[in-house]
């Protein structure tokens, strides 16, 4: 299989390629990460996850699930899953925020969130949204 990339560079895998999700939370929302995480525990082992700073040693500490960790978000973890994004690396984003704390990190979140809607990578910001999502995403991408 031949697939070119939007800057050039053309591969020849027939290798078949995890699909990436990244997991971001806020510190108010950890636990409900976790939480999601468990929930869906059988399905995520087939993805590659990645996650910033803490998320991702919560999540591996709680779930045992390998996680990919990123800096902390205010430390450039958001920037760095952003350039993944960019860079093709990411399928789907799970950023559980907290809506009712001003973060310092805010232009960072914003570029986060802007890079998403540029390259058309789903991105969910709720618990809801992220149960929906995963339910839907873990069936087409197991087909």
């Amino acid at each position: 299989m031949t697939k070119t990339h939007k800057i050039g560079v053309v591969s020849h895998s027939k290798k078949k390629v995890k699909k990436k999700i990244a997991f971001i939370a806020h510190d108010a929302k950890k636990v409900d990460m976790v939480m999601l995480v468990n929930n869906h525990k059988s399905k995520l082992q087939l993805y590659e996850i990645i996650a910033t700073g803490a998320t991702g040693e919560m999540i591996h500490k709680k779930t045992g699930l390998d996680v990919k960790q990123m800096l902390g978000g205010p430390d450039g973890g958001d920037l760095q899953i952003g350039g993944l994004i960019a860079s093709g690396g990411i399928d789907l984003v799970i950023f559980l925020r907290d809506p009712l704390t001003a973060q310092p990190h805010e232009p960072d979140i914003s570029a986060l969130l802007r890079v998403c809607d540029v390259h058309n990578i789903p991105l969910v910001t709720n618990l809801a949204s992220a149960e929906y999502l995963l339910k839907g995403f873990c069936k087409v991408a197991t087909v």
